[in-house]
């Protein structure tokens, strides 16, 4: 691998790891940014639809971006808005502004949302000129960034710091983060050239939405988004209000959540050149499944609080895997990895207020069972992953 190659890897990393880190941060502190709205659980719902809203927006638009300007502009514009964001955040925890809150939300979001398909194609692309399984490992860097994120939360809570400080401190962290990386991605990656004969241009994209293969991936990449976005919109409130923990406990039990994922990506490319990726998907969704009955059903907080870890396994492997394949099931890479990410942020988008509101009104552990039969229904669709088979007709066909 020669150096511009490693240098650019590297840069993936952080722009995997910085997003962690930013929203792991404010997640922990989000009984806190309740207490400082004075908000109630339907209504943190729809503060958190802020979020989803700008992913929706942002996501919708980095394909067409991506393909029209290649990665680095639509990665560096999206991981600036993040930065920014956190700063609005962090000013709407310090006057209690439930608008500021919410806008800072949906910045964060779009930024998310943005520069999520961009970073996925570069990295597909660095998967192509390496040989090597780099998707889970990078997205195992998003996952480190929520348990440093995590842990930072969990000590600025326990040692009574303010959330627009602690936020604050963060943005920074952030900001020194992005200035360094952003000068190692080169330009002109996932672009495609004019012209009415181009790929993902007129003729082609239709096509995309008729791949039946593709949206059985997209299906499950909805699961494991919800599963993974329902921890983190709701973990800490679901253990502090479902199951009685402390606040600082409830992050602690989000820390081994987002922990349970790092191992989970880090270690997933072991299994997958092992086992293949139809089980290890299919074994994901089990895994998943398995912790969100026990912390649904068990009254035993110790018990919910150990699921959480089967729960942040399952979820961990279901986002990188779906999106690696999708890259692999025809033509326009750019156009197939945009569409069942966008298929995944619908988890986003309608998770944060449908889970709330039924909250409101049945309580969040019972709310969790809507999670329970997404992730459940991976198992089964976990065959559409295998695109190894469609991938060596392609090439004897060629």
């Amino acid at each position: 691998m020669d150096l511009a190659t490693r240098r650019r890897r590297q840069a993936l990393f952080l722009f995997f790891f910085l997003p962690g880190i930013a929203m792991s941060s404010w997640v922990t502190r989000t009984p806190d940014i309740r207490d400082r709205l004075e908000a109630s659980t339907g209504q943190m719902g729809w503060i958190l639809f802020g979020l989803s809203l700008g992913s929706m927006i942002g996501i919708l638009c980095s394909g067409r971006l991506t393909s029209r300007y290649g990665t680095r502009p639509v990665i560096g514009g999206g991981t600036a808005l993040v930065v920014a964001s956190l700063a609005v955040i962090s000013a709407g925890a310090l006057v209690s502004s439930v608008p500021l809150v919410m806008a800072g939300l949906c910045a964060f979001g779009a930024g998310m949302g943005a520069g999520d398909v961009a970073v996925n194609v570069d990295a597909t692309d660095v998967e192509r000129i390496t040989g090597r399984t780099t998707l889970p490992t990078l997205h195992g860097c998003f996952s480190l960034g929520t348990v440093v994120g995590a842990g930072t939360g969990i000590a600025a809570t326990t040692a009574g710091l303010p959330v627009h400080w602690h936020l604050a401190a963060i943005t920074l962290i952030s900001a020194g983060i992005f200035l360094y990386a952003v000068r190692f991605v080169p330009a002109g990656t996932g672009a495609l050239a004019p012209g009415p004969a181009g790929p993902g241009t007129g003729h082609s994209r239709p096509k995309v939405w008729k791949d039946t293969r593709l949206l059985l991936i997209g299906a499950i990449v909805l699961a494991m988004a919800l599963a993974e976005g329902a921890a983190n919109d709701w973990l800490p409130l679901l253990m502090v209000d479902g199951h009685g923990l402390t606040t600082a406990s409830g992050s602690l039990v989000y820390t081994g959540f987002a922990a349970a994922m790092t191992l989970g990506r880090f270690g997933g490319t072991f299994f997958l050149d092992r086992f293949g990726r139809t089980l290890v998907v299919r074994a994901s969704a089990v895994s998943g499944a398995l912790g969100l009955l026990l912390v649904i059903f068990s009254d035993n907080a110790v018990l919910a609080g150990a699921a959480v870890l089967f729960w942040g396994l399952g979820a961990s492997l279901g986002f990188p895997v779906a999106l690696s394949a999708a890259g692999e099931t025809g033509p326009d890479e750019t156009a197939r990895v945009s569409l069942v990410a966008t298929i995944g942020y619908v988890a986003f988008l309608v998770g944060p207020p449908g889970l709330g509101f039924l909250g409101d009104h049945w309580g969040l552990r019972p709310a969790m069972l809507v999670v329970l039969t997404f992730v459940a229904s991976a198992a089964f669709l976990a065959s559409a992953v295998d695109t190894r088979s469609r991938v060596q007709a392609a090439g004897q066909r060629a």
